[in-house]
């Protein structure tokens, strides 16, 4: 192990949320591989780091405070050191703020357009669609330190829920969506889209600031026999084996890793032209596409996709194809692998 490269990942994020979960699954795609010696830097988050653990990562818990916790900043930065790091990669702004420039070469992940202050001081940068990294070059980080790398899904196969879990009738037009409950998201527009969906009913799994918001909508809409809100759950991709379509309705998505899974999972996708998934998807081919909050669109395209099985099924051998070649979990560890080896030659 002594003369494997030595990368530290850093995350200080929220107790939930998809850059979250796909934190672990890197991490630990990347230590299986046997080619680098890496450990996690991530916030208290007992779940998180007993998830990495348990695959083999080293990983220690900080609590990442604000900026004026200056001994757990203190900390955290003594354990990185002593780490001997050739790369460091962080994740979203907090992280990245926190880690100063050192004897490592410096990367900050970028999973969104944020703003680019707190990501000023890496030496490279990767933006997970190409739309970020056009955003990171126009910010002013030069484009010869820039890569694209994408996520890869969850690939671990699940079996499906029956369609009458959640007191479901059986015998419905089953339809899912999944998220963070926050107005990016564009749950509202696809609620008020539903209405126009005749019999179907719709999961929609997640937790969120909206949650209270936009289950007095689905009142008001008279959808309250035709919703299941599901929480946060931790089996997307079973329910993506379960449901005829999943729904992807925001209007802003970084990369929407959410379409990697439904690719990986053989789960026909419908989404708006947000950032992300208007970049990923190819209308017609690999998904169906709608403008943003546009509810004829999502309506219209909600009742094809049902009521047409065959194109439900050239739907996902294409998107299967798609991810197999551009998205899969060997194609992505492969290219931060490579992307680590090249990087750290040239300290």
């Amino acid at each position: 192990m002594s003369g494997s490269l030595r990368i530290a990942q850093v995350l200080a994020g929220a107790e939930h949320g998809g850059a979250e979960n796909f934190f672990v699954r890197l991490s630990a795609a990347l230590q299986a591989s046997g080619s680098i010696h890496e450990r996690a830097f991530i916030r208290r988050h007992a779940h998180r780091l007993d998830a990495l653990r348990s695959q083999g990562v080293e990983a220690e818990g900080f609590r990442f405070g604000g900026k004026f916790d200056f001994y757990d900043a203190w900390v955290y930065r003594r354990r990185l050191r002593a780490f001997k790091p050739d790369v460091v990669m962080t994740w979203m702004g907090r992280a990245s703020d926190a880690t100063p420039k050192g004897d490592y070469v410096l990367v900050n992940r970028l999973g969104h357009y944020y703003k680019l202050k707190y990501y000023q001081q890496a030496d490279y940068w990767v933006g997970i669609s190409k739309g970020i990294c056009q955003h990171l070059i126009e910010g002013g980080m030069p484009e010869e330190r820039v890569v694209h790398i994408p996520n890869f899904a969850d690939e671990t196969p699940v079996e499906p829920l029956l369609r009458d879990s959640f007191d479901t009738p059986a015998d419905v037009p089953l339809l899912l969506a999944a998220g963070r409950l926050h107005v990016n998201k564009g749950f509202d527009t696809l609620l008020r889209a539903l209405v126009n969906v005749p019999d179907a009913v719709l999961w929609l799994a997640g937790s969120g600031p909206e949650e209270q918001a936009l289950k007095s909508l689905c009142s008001e809409l008279g959808l309250d026999k035709r919703v299941r809100f599901l929480g946060w759950r931790n089996d997307v991709t079973a329910l993506m084996r379960s449901v005829d379509a999943f729904i992807c309705p925001s209007r802003h998505e970084g990369l929407g890793s959410i379409v990697m899974e439904s690719f990986a999972h053989r789960c026909p996708i419908i989404a708006t032209r947000s950032q992300g998934p208007g970049e990923v998807i190819e209308h017609d081919y690999s998904g169906l596409l709608t403008d943003i909050d546009d509810v004829g669109q999502l309506s219209e395209a909600m009742n094809l996709a049902l009521t047409d099985a065959a194109l439900r099924e050239r739907l996902v051998e294409n998107a299967t194809q798609v991810y197999a070649t551009t998205y899969s979990r060997q194609v992505i560890v492969d290219a931060y692998l490579d992307f680590y080896r090249r990087i750290a030659e040239q300290r």
